[in-house]
């Protein structure tokens, strides 16, 4: 199989392909910023990457941490190593891992169990290196028979890391996932934005404004800007314009009318939201709605 070197032509293959495909990533890279897609995404990380955030929860990032994100969920790396950036991204047609799923083995396990752990594993040694043995194993089949053998192998890697998951999640764990927000600034600013990402998440079908923010959190629209940009490393508006993005999706999957999701998603302003809408998913509402059917 191809290892790409750029994040969006893995995604954009994985989508036309409806199958899935490895990129291995460094710092001529540059990644994208908070944004959703129509695949899965496990994100592994060799090395550098300080903070990833993902929906309104952050987490710091460590070599041999890995995430698993969902088609509806929005995200961005919030703070980087600008010295060192290695990773390796698996983007995942949702479809095809649904084939080799099992009514015994549900391998899309990983991206909808968060209840328990979120989205991230921190994975020891001798499972690091067998993450990266089945990886080579995918990225250097070649010749009779190489697509059976990406396939057996990418089958193993999602069984494998399902496992980890499940018994993570079945476990009295520790603090596996560090606590939201967990910087080197007060925990007042640190509270302070998780109530605001509360509040945005709460009340995002309804008209949101810089505005109403300070008024309702008694805060100077600079003062909130400067904590929430620090802390999750994307402005305000980008936020809430991913976050709607990704309920619309929900509910064009579900049936909901492009009109239904615009209104039910918090756009108040329907070619404003188609605008959005195509520019982060890469497919106009309708077509998207009909993909999805």
């Amino acid at each position: 199989m191809k290892e790409y070197s750029s994040c969006k032509a893995a995604i954009d293959a994985c989508i036309s392909q409806q199958y899935f495909a490895v990129s291995h990533l460094y710092n001529d890279d540059k990644p994208m910023n908070m944004h959703i897609h129509d695949c899965y995404e496990i994100y592994y990380s060799v090395c550098g990457g300080k903070q990833f955030l993902i929906d309104n929860r952050s987490y710091s990032i460590q070599g041999g941490d890995i995430f698993f994100i969902n088609q509806y969920e929005s995200h961005h790396l919030s703070k980087i190593d600008k010295e060192v950036h290695e990773r390796i991204v698996l983007s995942i047609s949702p479809a095809f891992l649904k084939t080799i799923s099992s009514a015994a083995t549900d391998l899309n396990y990983c991206f909808s169990c968060r209840e328990q752990i979120g989205h991230k594993l921190s994975l020891n040694m001798e499972q690091q290196k067998r993450f990266l043995y089945y990886i080579h194993k995918i990225t250097s089949a070649n010749g009779f028979g190489s697509d059976l053998v990406e396939k057996a192998a990418f089958t193993e890697l999602m069984v494998f890391l399902n496992r980890i998951f499940y018994l993570k999640a079945h476990e009295d764990h520790g603090e596996e996932e560090l606590p939201a927000y967990k910087t080197e600034e007060s925990p007042s600013k640190h509270q302070q934005v998780d109530d605001i990402l509360t509040y945005i998440n709460q009340n995002i079908q309804k008209p949101l404004t810089l505005e109403e923010l300070s008024s309702h959190f008694y805060l100077s629209s600079s003062y909130i800007c400067r904590i929430f940009k620090a802390n999750t490393g994307t402005t305000i508006n980008k936020y809430i314009t991913a976050k709607r993005i990704t309920i619309a999706k929900i509910l064009l999957a579900d049936g909901y009318t492009v009109g239904e999701a615009c209104e039910k998603s918090g756009f108040n302003d329907y070619s404003n939201f188609l605008k959005s809408f195509t520019k982060a998913v890469g497919i106009s509402p309708k077509k998207y709605a009909q993909f999805s059917a």
